[in-house]
């Protein structure tokens, strides 16, 4: 079957409401958020039912032609823009967007992948439940394009990443065949756990259509405090404080340095520093209501008296608390307002996150003297976001390409910590050869092994991650 025919093929599968090849329409689809892939497509597909995406994959597969999967577009790595080539199908997952069911007693809810993530969450909390995935993008962003890169967000500490909240998968293969893992099981030893194959995997093995996502009880009341810190150090103990005093109920924990909080101030409206000025670290942290807030207070009364603590802000009602996380949540779009800027998404032990910040600070600092580094992230769970935005007397174009040589020195201090290139963003295009150069021979090979094992025409999602 030439090209054509197969367009042809793909537009009677999806029916009239299922395809676009309008180029306006394409556009939003063909660019990530960062603004640095632009690729092509010569049809976008939006199949509305798991069997149409099977019967999309199995044409594609039997005339050789590349699919990449999409879901909100949120990712920061190039993993859902299809090449320049223009020979790529995108397969937009927008309309599979039912919950298909909810069971209390399981503590389980069916959600196909092209779910809104905020969606997902209401619709547990209208059942009497809790789904903690939750991350800047969650009012865009899908479920299904949230399990393939593994998101993790800012509740990471107590429940885990995003493959700690899947209980089962449907996925379509890469030759057309739908596998139904649906199970809503806690334990389960019969054979490979299969469904971690696809979780994390950006749509390189197959296509997650439906995922059974586990649920928890409803958190209830939660405390919010802003603390300010003399340093990283005082931020790891603190944290450290904070979980032996509180056991479970310790929701999140956000490291915020000064320079990040300043350009929220500086360009997010109605955005202030809690204190005024005179800090260089910040702490975003939440507990649930299991801690009464008197407990909470004497805890952070006794982190002053400890000196992990200089000074702290306690949310007094719900509207203070979104307001202090506005702080957080804002980092990334004031940034932009700074001019470009290099973001680096990386994880160290939580003891190194003080060494890391140092010395990634100092190596970029020797390379472009007045850079100005803007790190924040998950301290958690180690996840650091290390950003680098270009200094007031360069151009966009002359930062930029020092893009490569930024990125070595941040990742080749994480290494040397035993840390990871990328904690919750994935690999796509954009990590491709950094993932190349920091994990073993071993690990590439098993890697490659398990992507020609289910995918030996290479048509899924080809050139991302591997």
């Amino acid at each position: 079957m030439d090209f054509p025919l197969l367009l042809e093929r793909l537009k009677a599968i999806v029916g009239p409401g299922g395809w676009t090849s309008d180029a306006a329409a394409l556009l939003p689809h063909l660019t990530e958020w960062r603004d640095r892939y632009h690729g092509k497509t010569p049809l976008m597909v939006s199949p509305g039912s798991t069997e149409q995406v099977a019967a999309v994959v199995k044409a594609c597969g039997e005339t050789g032609v590349a699919i990449v999967p999409q879901g909100g577009n949120t990712g920061l790595c190039g993993g859902a823009i299809p090449h320049e080539s223009g020979r790529e199908i995108l397969v937009s997952m927008g309309r599979l967007n039912r919950i298909r069911s909810i069971s209390p007693l399981d503590y389980a809810l069916v959600a196909e992948a092209g779910c809104v993530l905020a969606n997902v969450q209401a619709a547990a909390v209208e059942a009497g439940r809790f789904f903690p995935l939750s991350l800047s993008a969650e009012g865009s962003c899908q479920i299904g394009g949230n399990l393939s890169t593994n998101a993790g967000g800012i509740n990471v500490l107590r429940y885990g990443n995003a493959r700690d909240q899947v209980l089962g998968l449907e996925v379509v293969l890469p030759d057309g065949r739908i596998w139904n893992g649906l199970r809503a099981l806690r334990k389960d030893t019969a054979g490979y756990d299969l469904k971690q194959l696809f979780i994390g995997a950006e749509g390189t093995l197959g296509i997650i259509t439906a995922a059974t996502l586990r649920l928890y009880p409803p958190v209830g009341n939660t405390h919010t405090a802003f603390v300010a810190m003399a340093n990283v150090e005082a931020a790891i103990e603190l944290l450290s404080f904070l979980r032996e005093a509180a056991a479970d109920s310790l929701l999140a924990f956000e490291l915020i340095q000064q320079r990040a909080l300043q350009f929220v101030v500086d360009h997010i409206p109605s955005a202030r520093n809690p204190f005024g000025s005179g800090h260089p670290w910040f702490a975003l942290l939440e507990m649930s209501g299991a801690a009464k807030a008197e407990s909470f207070e004497s805890m952070l009364a006794d982190a002053v008296g400890k000196s992990l603590v200089e000074d702290a802000v306690v949310a007094k009602n719900e509207a203070e608390a979104k307001q202090l996380w506005r702080l957080r949540h804002s980092i990334s779009e004031a940034q932009k307002y700074e001019g470009a800027s290099l973001k680096h998404d990386i994880s160290v032990p939580l003891g190194k996150i003080g060494e890391f910040i140092r010395k990634a600070e100092a190596a970029v600092i020797d390379k472009i003297p007045d850079a100005r580094v803007v790190a924040f992230g998950h301290a958690g769970d180690g996840n650091v976001h290390f950003n680098v935005s270009q200094p007031g007397s360069w151009s966009a174009e002359r930062f930029l390409e020092q893009r490569s040589a930024i990125a070595d020195i941040v990742y080749d201090v994480t290494a040397a910590l035993n840390g990871s290139i990328s904690a919750e963003h994935g690999i796509g295009r954009a990590m491709r050869e950094h993932l190349r150069r920091y994990r073993s021979d071993t690990e590439l090979s098993l890697m490659r092994a398990v992507k020609k094992a289910l995918d030996p025409m290479e048509t899924m999602n080809p050139g991302k991650v591997l």
